[in-house]
């Protein structure tokens, strides 16, 4: 660890692997959305998406029929939220727009998503914000394309899409965490996305304990303290609950 603090910080940076537990596909594993469909990639690549109706027609339809709004925090997700009721200081870097985090309980000020929340919807000319329920809802009605309300424009995900950059401010603080954090756990990611990996380099260069937690090799395995190839179900509340219990801290009687 950076310190031999009591209190140690633990920063988990989270791919997709981390909600598939929770019914939604992550994209590059076995059975990833793009591996059994490779076009899917055009539906959340700004470029063919503001180009192409089809395929935002596609991406609607998608959503409406597989899309993050039905889905439900699981285990993994409610460990995060049982750590942080011990008092322990942790914060989640997340590559994920399902807002799963925050609706498994997480404190919304304790997560930085990296990649925009695609539970809402923003228009690419006026840029106003609605709720994605909302937009889901005039699918669901007969518009396969819906416009903004406000100016006609195009409406997309409130995420971000392949050939758009992350949030400055948002990965700016997601930074400062990685530099601070004394442990860094990488939860179901492929670590192959940037700039969101170098979020690992950046610990390991402050000291920090890395752990990487995923089915399949990553860049970084070698450079971790440690690797888990175990379900992300049963090894993240195993491994919360030992940094707790090393802390002293007691798990609470509600946790997983």
């Amino acid at each position: 660890m950076n310190a031999t603090s009591a209190r140690p910080l633990v920063a988990v940076l989270s791919g997709a692997g981390m909600s598939t537990d929770s019914g939604l596909r992550d994209y590059r594993g076995p059975q990833g959305l793009w591996r059994s469909d490779p076009t899917a990639q055009r539906m959340v690549t700004i470029g063919d998406y503001l180009a192409d109706p089809e395929v935002r027609r596609r991406a609607w339809r998608l959503r409406l029929e597989h899309g993050v709004l039905g889905a439900s925090p699981n285990v993994a997700h409610r460990a995060l939220a049982a750590y942080e009721r011990t008092g322990l200081p942790i914060r989640v870097l997340t590559q994920n727009v399902d807002g799963l985090h925050q609706l498994g309980g997480v404190s919304p000020r304790k997560v930085l998503e990296l990649h925009g929340t695609a539970r809402m919807v923003q228009c690419v000319r006026c840029k106003v914000r609605g709720d994605m329920a909302d937009a889901l809802a005039r699918v669901e009605a007969g518009e396969a394309d819906p416009p903004c309300l406000d100016c006609g424009g195009v409406l997309k995900p409130a995420t971000v899409l392949f050939g758009e950059h992350l949030d400055p401010e948002v990965l700016g603080q997601a930074r400062a965490v990685a530099a601070a954090c004394d442990v860094l756990m990488a939860v179901g990611t492929t670590l192959q996305v940037h700039p969101a990996a170098g979020l690992v380099d950046i610990a390991l260069a402050r000291g920090a304990q890395v752990i990487v937690v995923n089915a399949d090799p990553t860049p970084y395995d070698d450079a971790a303290s440690e690797v888990v190839r175990e379900p992300i179900g049963t090894s993240v509340p195993a491994l919360l609950r030992r940094i707790a219990r090393d802390a002293g801290a007691a798990w609470p009687a509600d946790g997983v």
